[in-house]
Formats: C-alpha cells, structure tokens, sequence
C-alpha cells in the first residue's frame, strides 16, 4: 500500500476545513453534556440542579486535566509547523502517558473532596445526595477524559478534525440510548436515576476513548511506546508544564470565578439555580461557532507560526474575527428571542421562564465579548504568549466580572440576571484587552520552535518518524 499524502496546514487552508468538522464535534458534545439535564428534567427536576452544580465541578476537573493537553496542541501545531516529525513520536507518548496519571490522581481527589465541595457551593439540601452520586461516578471516571482530550489534540493538529465528529456522534447515540434505559427503560426498575446517568456517561466516554486510539493508528498519525521516553525527555515535559499551566491557570481561575458566582445562585432558590442550568444548556449551542472557528485557528496560527510566518498568522486571526463576530452575535439573539418557547422543553414553571428570558438578553453581551476572547486567547498561546491571558483572567475575573454580578445581582437585587451581568463586564472588557494585545504584535517572538530555546531531545537511535494520513 502507497504511502497517503501528508495534510498540510498552512496561511492557506480554509477556514471551515478544520472549523467545520469542530463544529460539528462540539455541537455533538454539547448534546452529550446537555442530554442528561434534557432527559433528567422530565424524570426529576431536583436532579436537573444537581447534575447542573455537579458539572460545574466536571468543568473544573477538565481544565486540570487539559494543562498537558492543550500544551500539546501547542507543541504539536509548531513541530509540525516547522517539520520536525523526528520529535512527534515522543510528544504524543509524553502527552498521553502524563495525563493519563494526571487524571488518575485527580480523580481520585476530587471523589475524596466530594463532601468538602457540597458544601462550598451551599448545595440544597434535595439536590446534595444526587450532586455526590454523580461526582463519585463521572469524577472517578475522569481519566478517561483525560487521555482523551490529549487523542483528540493530537489528531486535530495533524489535519483529522472529522474524526472527533464521528466519535462524538457515536457516543452522544451510546449516551442517549444507556440514558433512556437507566431512567426510562428496562433498567428503570433499578431505580438509579441520576446514578444511572453518570453510569452512562462513563461507558461514552470510554468507547470514545477506545475509538481515537483505533484512528489514531488507523491513520499512522504516529506511534506510542514508552521507549521513546528513555531517555526520559524532562525538558520536553517542563516545557510543556510551562505552556499548560498559565493556560490551565486562565481556566480555572475562570471556573472557580464562575463558581463562586454560582454560589451566589444557590442563594437565591431553587428555580434561580434552575433557571441557569436551562439557560446554560441553551447558551452552550449559541457559543459553538466561535468557539470552533477560534480552535480551528488556533490549529493554522500554531503551523504558521512554527513555519516562521507570524506576519501571515497575524492577519489570519483577523479574518476569523469578521466571520465568527456577525455570525456569534446573530446567534446569540435568535436564542434570545426564542428561549420563551425553548426553555418549555424543560420546565413548565413560569417563574423559571421569565428569569431565563432575562438571562438571555444578557447573554448577548455575553457572547460579544466570549467570542473576542476565544479568538485572540487561543491564538495567542498558539503563538507561545500564554501568561498575558492568564494575567488578564485574574484581573477581569475577579475586579470586574465578580465584583459586578454581586453588585447588580446581589446587592441591588437584580437576581440571576444580575450575576450574568457581572459576566458580560467581564468578557467584553478583557476581550478588548486581548485583541489590542495582539494587534500590537506582542506576541511575536514568543514560539516554542526556535533555534534559541527549541527543546533538542533525540529519538530512539535508527527510528525516523513520519506523519501521514
């Protein structure tokens, strides 16, 4: 059999080459987040709250487990960029084998702090038991999302975005049909509800798993062995550390922010905390595009800034912006207009209706400065400038979006909306900041390939690496 012709990736591949099939991938995905809180609202809607505050938590693990990940998005997009395949055998070994251990031991934590969580997010006293059940279950299976979440970089910067859309709609049907056994099938007489959903999502995710490993040598993208790890390559790992963690560090500080505003939530009664568990399923679909457009160029500045073309990655990011933003905002207000009659989907009380209508509206601003963000932040650690977004989360965070939300949705009372509010500040502020930053061409300089600072690590003597599909 002839070898394949190798994906290139270069100032020149459309947009929608790699944004496309992402988009496709992360609608699927957030089906699967979401159709548990789709399916749970017809069965229990103390159950939808619960897995709403649960998964927040999920969220928080997640950005742990992707400092090695998006490192390696990182790494990968630059190597392959400036054609080093003689190192990519050793990085996706390094990759997986790390966070594959990450996410063991981080599973294990979170599982052991479970109580300790409760009650910081001042959960309800119906929701705390089914909140805990999930975490046990979807908690102590995060490693599988782990090494997955390292597959699905590997395979995206070497060109094969449809592959994670296939897996994702592979596992949304297994999900959605283990989902209807457990709550309303031939398994609902074991009456394990919530249990019976995190059971689901488990076995998802580890079919997905099972599946990226198959494509990735399905397609040769390269090989793994721990043999390319004798050496051990601690160089290579401290470089990525130092890439993944002010990216992880942005994240969670984002998350525990977000947190910490959900438990001003939880404050103000059960159909406030509803109410934003619904909307945040609705909002998840309106962020997908820009969401997929800033990945995908993430994906091509990485390649061109390896390549050494940072003039051509800088007015490709541009480009992104004038097709993400109109399209992002025209989104954003469908959702608007419409949630009165989608928000029925899953709940009939009226009190819960209305403060969604209100959610909504804000979230258009929401959405404006959200899709600024994403586009400049994921390009700029392409580019290797990951401790300015981190800077700026800190200082947006927590001096202008938390400040904000309790001032208008606790002090003057404003309610859920008023917390959303606080987020709105917070995103087109700090989405303002990050764009002049790289309209400034702060960034140039920054990349991980250079001939000064590139991490020299050889390969196993005789073994020549090669990237096909």
């Amino acid at each position: 059999m002839g070898k394949k012709k190798a994906i290139v990736i270069d100032e020149k591949t459309p947009l929608l080459f790699l944004a496309g099939p992402m988009f496709i991938e992360l609608l699927l995905n957030t089906m699967l987040n979401n159709v548990d809180t789709i399916m749970l609202s017809h069965f229990d809607e103390f159950a939808v709250g619960a897995v709403g505050n649960a998964n927040t938590i999920m969220f928080m693990m997640n950005i742990l487990f992707n400092v090695i990940a998006t490192a390696t998005s990182v790494v990968v997009a630059q190597y392959l960029g400036a054609k080093r395949h003689d190192k990519m055998n050793m990085i996706y070994t390094l990759a997986i084998v790390v966070n594959l251990v990450v996410g063991l031991i981080l599973s294990g934590t979170f599982c052991a702090l479970n109580p300790f969580i409760m009650n910081f997010l001042n959960v309800s006293p119906e929701m705390r038991p089914l909140s805990m059940i999930y975490i046990y279950i979807v908690g102590g299976g995060g490693f599988l999302t782990a090494v997955f979440n390292v597959m699905v970089q590997i395979l995206r910067c070497n060109g094969h975005t449809k592959i994670g859309m296939w897996v994702s709609f592979g596992i949304n049907i297994i999900n959605i049909i283990v989902n209807y056994m457990f709550l309303y099938g031939p398994l609902e007489y074991m009456g394990l509800g919530v249990a019976g959903v995190a059971i689901a999502t488990v076995f998802a995710r580890f079919v997905a798993v099972i599946a990226v490993f198959y494509f990735f040598f399905k397609t040769r993208t390269g090989k793994i062995s721990l043999r390319y790890l004798r050496p051990f390559p601690k160089k290579l790992l401290g470089k990525m550390i130092k890439i993944g963690l002010p990216t992880a560090g942005e994240n969670l500080t984002y998350n525990l922010y977000q947190t910490t505003l959900l438990s001003f939530v939880n404050g103000m009664g059960n159909d406030a905390v509803n109410a934003r568990a619904y909307c945040n399923t609705l909002i998840s679909f309106a962020m997908i595009f820009s969401n997929s457009c800033a990945m995908a160029t993430q994906i091509i500045t990485g390649h061109l800034v390896g390549a050494g073309k940072s003039e051509e990655a800088y007015k490709r990011v541009f480009r992104t912006l004038r097709t993400s933003m109109p399209i992002t905002i025209a989104m954003a207000s469908i959702n608007a207009i419409l949630c009165r009659y989608t928000l029925q989907f899953f709940t009939d009380n009226q009190n819960i209706i209305a403060l969604g209508q209100m959610i909504m509206l804000v979230d258009i601003f929401i959405e404006m400065g959200r899709c600024l963000n994403m586009t400049f932040v994921c390009s700029l650690k392409a580019a290797g400038a990951y401790v300015f977004p981190l800077l700026m989360g800190i200082i947006c965070n927590w001096g202008l979006g938390l400040s904000t939300g309790y001032a208008v949705g606790v002090l003057a009372g404003v309610g859920v909306a008023g917390i959303y509010a606080g987020t709105a500040t917070d995103e087109c502020i700090r989405g303002l900041i990050v764009m002049y930053y790289w309209y400034k061409k702060k960034w140039f300089g920054k990349s991980v390939v250079d001939k000064r600072n590139v991490v020299e690590i050889e390969p196993p003597a005789g073994e020549e690496i090669k990237c096909e599909t």
